[in-house]
């Protein structure tokens, strides 16, 4: 083989090379996982206390003094209520206590309030109890995508003790048998709480409409409480759980651990992976783990939960700090219906507006044609397309501002928002990068990365319980990058990774610059320390590879979607065999699914991913954007007017992120179960941007260039992203500029790479 078949052989292959790199760092990064532990703290007995509608502001020293005791002395935390509803009622959580998993039972919602008065149970020999439409719930549960099993806990022990009506529905076992029932505490409770190891307490219901009243139910349910510790057996863990919501509005509830192992501290899980925060389907795993029982197989979803430190030694500070969380989740809710409900008409209209620019910003050669838009004009439509392309990052920066502790909590967070975007925006326009047309792309990319990688870094807690974060009372995710910072994460790195590439002069080394951008974005994603979020890292890596072999030219071709399929899929299987090294209980949820696979029980796990994209995708407005996308393009931007043909086939690296913008987030849409919300947010950055690109390089669509300027160095940057616009000869008297005579066409001086024109574009002079 010559050197010269040499050489070509190596620019042609190192794409491929550069892909193959890239896979083994994102292997490497997404086998980073830090090892949890169990505790070694055993009891003999567990009694847990449910009281439904406990909010940690309903806990204080004066009016529930049983609970801020055992606040100080014990393990403290929010518990996230999540059940197989979207509303966790009474009966819902009770319920899914019993099952420990996502489960539901009827009655539900009257009125927008739930029903706080459940049926009681028959008991026909004074000593145990029978929930008569039990096996009726429990078919019900088997055919949800969660595949819960009401009454897995009790099964999972010798004898149960129930107290009140809602512990009778944890506390049933699958055909309905509770072992010992009371229906109230008795005056001695101390023989009843002794004859099982396992007892569940109906403390009562917190559902006033007003404080007054919400404090006298809470005094009452802190009286309970008090018996109940006085009558504890020995060697016992208590856990206090605010077992659900009381109306539509999801709020996080009171969770305390006093017992062995939970002396002070905060209280955290493996399913959350977040300190200070836990799910209701933990607390099933940590009963039996204390009580020394395994876990049923395949039914439980929550981990035991863990003690750890950081918790503030003054028990206000603490409890102070978790009661301005759930005000936090709660106003976020309300904030971010308004905030995507506004997000998706602005952005709506001001492409509209964007269409006839884009239709006048070629020139006309005609003598009398239409005069050009406004400079002026144009650079406003501009700035707003920055201002809304940053509507997102922009967002999850505003919860620097504790904007939900003020008394005009909406106005706060928009006017935040709005500052910030301004000032970014400014920055856009004012800095060396605002010219040309990939200059702004460049920065708001870099600016949309650096947000949410930061963030990642510093523990996520910006997204977390953001508004365009991810809420950690509806569950879900506690930890890492969400799905809409998922999204604008995707096009800042892709877009940014395009941008540098179509920097370098040499197109081979092109790939290497993808590939280096995107392997580090892999490596944020994927490290459990970091995004925790496997299936993006996957979907990145396809997007990357994607990116990596289109940057040298050419388009999207078979060939290349397989290598990018096949090396997402290395990635996957690389991280699985490495996950599936560990122990069960320390496997991610790539390890789990396999672990699933093997034992023939994924088809609720492939059930309840299917179901979740279908949910995700239907009630959040984002995912419109997906739509918007695909229209605009194709009725605007596609067309011979829109530009978006010139912009590829002038700067064929920033052509191979788009595209891997959109395989990269809708993959990863998909394989997180958020249907196309990643992919809704990533457009809503990114449509805005390739528009203001689509308008500049239309804008020096018919630049030319004449004789005396062709020796003299182009004006603004001269490193491809700013086309020049150059001074032309005095016209020849007499004849139109467009006829002069001794002026051939030359290629644009904007063009770093010479691509084939468009069909209208090639019939320009």
């Amino acid at each position: 083989m010559t050197a010269d078949r040499l050489a070509r052989a190596l620019r042609r292959y190192f794409p491929y090379a550069a892909a193959v790199l890239l896979v083994a760092l994102a292997v490497i990064g997404l086998t980073w996982r830090p090892a949890t532990s169990s505790s070694s703290h055993r009891a003999d007995y567990v009694v847990i206390a449910g009281v439904a509608g406990l909010r940690w502001d309903d806990v204080d020293p004066v009016n529930t003094p049983t609970m801020w005791a055992m606040a100080r002395r014990g393990s403290i935390g929010a518990l996230s209520v999540q059940s197989a509803r979207s509303t966790t009622c009474p009966a819902d959580g009770w319920i899914t206590l019993g099952a420990g998993n996502y489960a539901r039972r009827p009655p539900s919602l009257v009125d927008g309030r739930c029903e706080t008065t459940l049926a009681q149970p028959t008991s026909p020999d004074n000593i145990g109890a029978v929930v008569g439409d039990q096996e009726q719930r429990v078919a019900d549960n088997r055919s949800l995508s969660s595949g819960a099993e009401p009454g897995a806990l009790a099964e999972a022990v010798r004898c149960t003790v129930a107290v009140g009506s809602g512990a009778a529905l944890a506390a049933a076992r699958p055909f309905g048998r509770v072992d010992r029932y009371a229906a109230t505490l008795p005056t001695s409770p101390t023989p009843l709480l002794g004859a099982c190891t396992l007892s569940i307490v109906d403390l009562g219901a917190v559902d006033g409409a007003t404080p007054e009243a919400r404090a006298i139910q809470a005094h009452a349910a802190d009286q309970t409480l008090a018996r109940v510790l006085a009558a504890r057996p020995p060697r016992s863990l208590v856990l206090v759980a605010g077992i659900s919501d009381t109306d539509t509005t999801s709020h996080l509830h009171v969770a305390i651990a006093d017992g062995p192992g939970y002396n002070g501290g905060w209280l955290t899980s493996a399913s959350t992976g977040r300190s200070a925060y836990l799910q209701l389907v933990d607390l099933a795993p940590t009963a039996l783990a204390a009580l020394a029982q395994p876990l049923p197989a395949k039914l439980m979803v929550g981990a035991q939960a863990q003690r750890v430190e950081g918790r503030p030694s003054n028990t206000a500070a603490a409890v102070a700090h978790l009661a301005d969380a759930d005000r936090e989740v709660s106003l976020q809710q309300r904030v971010g219906g308004w905030f995507y409900g506004l997000l998706v008409p602005v952005q709506i209209a001001l492409l509209i507006v964007a269409v006839p620019l884009l239709r006048r910003a070629r020139r006309s050669a005609e003598p009398h044609g239409p005069p050009p838009v406004s400079p002026r004009l144009v650079r406003y439509v501009e700035a707003l397309l920055v201002a809304v392309a940053l509507t997102i990052p922009v967002a999850i920066l505003t919860d620097i501002v504790p904007w939900w502790r003020s008394s005009y909590p909406g106005a706060t967070f928009a006017g935040v928002a709005v500052a910030l975007a301004a000032v970014v925006t400014t920055v856009v326009f004012t800095g060396p990068w605002r010219t040309g047309a990939l200059g702004p792309l460049a920065a708001t990319a870099a600016f949309c990365a650096s947000v949410v990688a930061l963030d990642v870094l510093t523990g996520s807690s910006l997204q977390f319980n953001g508004v365009a974060g991810y809420s950690s009372a509806t569950g879900g995710r506690y930890a890492g990058v969400g799905a809409a910072g998922l999204g604008v994460f995707i096009v800042g790195v892709l877009l940014l990774a395009g941008c540098l590439a179509q920097r370098v002069k040499v197109r081979r080394w092109r790939p290497a610059v993808v590939a280096g951008v995107v392997a580090l974005g892999v490596i944020v994603i994927a490290s459990p320390y970091l995004g925790a979020d496997a299936g993006g890292a996957v979907a990145l890596t396809a997007g990357g590879c994607v990116a990596a072999a289109v940057s040298t030219g050419g388009w999207l071709s078979f060939t290349r979607l397989g290598w990018a399929t096949l090396a997402g899929l290395v990635v996957l299987f690389g991280f699985a065999a490495m996950d599936l090294t560990r122990p069960v209980s320390q496997r991610g949820s790539l390890g789990q699914f396999i672990t699933q696979f093997h034992d023939g029980t994924a088809g609720p796990s492939v059930h309840r991913i299917a179901v979740d994209d279908v949910v995700a995708t239907v009630s959040n407005p984002v995912s419109l954007f997906v739509v918007v996308a695909i229209l605009f393009n194709l009725m605007v931007l596609f067309r011979p007017w829109g530009g978006l043909l010139r912009l590829f086939g002038l700067y064929p690296a920033v052509r191979g992120a788009m595209t891997a913008m959109g395989v990269a987030s809708v993959l990863a849409g998909l394989l997180d179960g958020v249907g196309f919300t990643t992919a809704g947010s990533a457009a809503s950055v990114a449509l805005p941007l390739v528009t203001l690109a689509a308008l500049r390089v239309l804008d020096h669509a018919d630049d030319r260039t004449v004789a005396h300027a062709l020796s003299a160095p182009p004006r603004g940057n001269d490193d491809g992203y700013d086309p020049p616009i150059l001074d032309s000869e005095p016209p020849v008297p007499g004849v139109a500029p467009a006829e002069a005579p001794d002026t051939p066409p030359a290629a644009p001086a904007e063009a770093p790479d010479t691509p084939p024109a468009a069909p209208a574009e090639a019939a320009t002079t």
